[in-house]
């Protein structure tokens, strides 16, 4: 029987944009727990999941002339998919006025996880807000409505009330869970506080023997987006080295260079990716050129990256993909594939801009009667100093 479900997990994606690349941090999931079956058995002691906590457990009990309708409401909870007859029993309960606060601590708890079930996220934060304020159950349960119920809240961006509980919920129970701590980390991160989530990350991370990438991810995010890029680097390198067939993690690794500044560096890890056959997208051919191109002398691996997406049909002979090329080939004075680029480009042009180079390197070659087309066609799409194109159509 199911005890818990998770919930849509929560996405924090921060882009770094380093050449239309970004550090993508892993979700770390809110997990919503139902109400421990376990603790209703008399005959097996519940754990004690809280045993430094500072709340004193109640000493209220059910009510006598609740029974039949707790248990009622129990039997419909341990059914499978039969939450919406949970969430009635649950809701009629809290309404009757001979339920104590035990009884409507129970109803609360088990009707939140049943409108969680539901989807019913306003229902059930309004639940677990009732369960906390009763304060009628015992540890286990109080505690963990305390949690769901910043989860919820921080999952629907309410951040302020959200970190509250968190909070309160961490300094009541001492909890020094890496699961409690990687809450507050993925909290903290999604609020924009990189450098308070660095050091709580940290925490969870050395108190665990093996930590998940994705917290390792959410602390190179972190990390980047605290303006740290060589700690975000070793993070990086670290993950990368682990998961050499993870994509996702090669290109964290490239962006988190570019984010450095190293883009020797990034160029070699996504030339890495293109020899084990990992680039089979657009975006990531166009990294790679644009890295190069951004770098001294790699003239050549600009146009060797294009034409090998060209041929493949990974890159579209688009404006920015042509122009590349075309600069490439002029740079390495390759003059005339360089003219043909500039040929294809200049038509996809926003303005005349493209159209008035085409003309000067065409007038440069000697190759006047074209240089006056392609200045003709400048003007026609458009120039802010339209003297120069003027000047060469001009020309004998």
């Amino acid at each position: 029987m199911k005890l818990s479900m998770q919930k849509k997990t929560v996405l924090s994606l921060m882009l770094l944009a380093a050449f239309g690349g970004g550090i993508v941090a892993d979700a770390v999931a809110f997990d919503a727990r139902s109400p421990d079956r376990s603790s209703r058995n008399k005959s097996q002691k519940a754990e004690v999941r809280y045993p430094d906590a500072t709340r004193e457990e109640p000493k209220t009990k059910a009510s006598t002339k609740m029974q039949g309708k707790l248990s009622k409401l129990f039997k419909a909870y341990e059914k499978e998919n039969n939450d919406a007859e949970t969430l009635a029993l649950a809701q009629d309960l809290l309404a009757d006025a001979g339920a104590n606060e035990y009884d409507k601590g129970m109803a609360a708890q088990l009707g939140a996880q049943a409108a969680y079930n539901l989807d019913d996220t306003a229902t059930a934060k309004k639940l677990l807000q009732q369960v906390v304020e009763l304060n009628s159950l015992d540890n286990n349960a109080h505690y963990q409505a305390m949690l769901m119920l910043a989860q919820l809240q921080l999952q629907d961006d309410e951040f302020v009330p959200g970190m509250a509980m968190l909070d309160r919920y961490l300094a009541e129970t001492k909890s020094t869970k890496p699961e409690d701590l990687i809450q507050k980390g993925q909290a903290l991160y999604q609020m924009e506080k990189y450098a308070e989530a660095i050091p709580v990350l940290q925490q969870a991370i050395a108190a665990t023997p093996e930590p998940k990438d994705s917290w390792y991810s959410l602390l190179l995010a972190s990390y980047a987006g605290a303006d740290q890029p060589g700690e975000a680097v070793k993070i990086a390198e670290q993950l990368a080295a682990k998961n050499p067939a993870d994509k996702k993690a090669q290109l964290n690794l490239v962006a988190t260079y570019q984010q450095a500044d190293q883009f020797d560096k990034a160029a070699a890890a996504l030339e890495k990716m293109r020899a084990a056959g990992q680039m089979t997208e657009e975006k990531e051919y166009r990294q790679l050129y644009v890295t190069y191109a951004n770098m001294d002398g790699k003239e050549k691996e600009v146009i060797s990256v294009v034409n090998e997406g060209l041929q493949k049909g990974v890159l579209k002979p688009d404006y920015q993909t042509q122009l590349a090329l075309a600069q490439a080939y002029y740079y390495s004075e390759q003059i005339a594939p360089a003219i043909g680029a500039w040929q294809k480009a200049a038509p996809l042009a926003p303005n005349g801009d493209t159209y008035l180079n085409l003309a000067r390197v065409l007038w440069q070659e000697g190759r006047v009667p074209e240089a006056k087309v392609a200045a003709r066609a400048a003007l026609d799409k458009g120039l802010k100093k339209p003297e120069d194109a003027k000047k060469i159509i001009a020309l004998p």
